[in-house]
């Protein structure tokens, strides 16, 4: 169910500060598009799909994109430990604005 919201200026302008906030950086959206269409990864996946990030900024990243509510973290009780990481349904529904943000991008006149 979609929330109806009225936005003035003020408020529509820190929203969207706030949702760029989340995914600045060099690689948010690198990791995003890997997780993009329920893909499901292991964190050795991600440092092999994504060579040029270190692995403490892989760390970083997945963290502040995990406390934002856009990537979930599932660990396996195993030995060694198993982790995975996809997108929540919430991370996921970014994927139509991203779109809509290229497609707005490659019609630059």
């Amino acid at each position: 169910m979609d929330k109806q919201h009225e936005y003035t200026r003020e408020t529509a302008t820190a929203g969207v500060e706030s949702a760029l906030k989340m995914i600045e950086g060099r690689w948010k959206l690198v990791i995003l598009f890997h997780l993009f269409g329920g893909r499901i990864m292991r964190f050795s996946e991600l440092e092999k799909a994504i060579p040029d990030i270190s692995q403490k900024m892989l760390i970083q990243q997945l963290r502040q994109m995990e406390s934002d509510g856009i990537v979930l973290r599932t660990v396996y009780p195993e030995v060694p430990p198993k982790v995975e990481y996809g997108l929540t349904d919430w991370g996921q529904a970014l994927c139509p604005a991203l779109d809509a943000l290229l497609t707005w991008a490659a019609n630059r006149p």
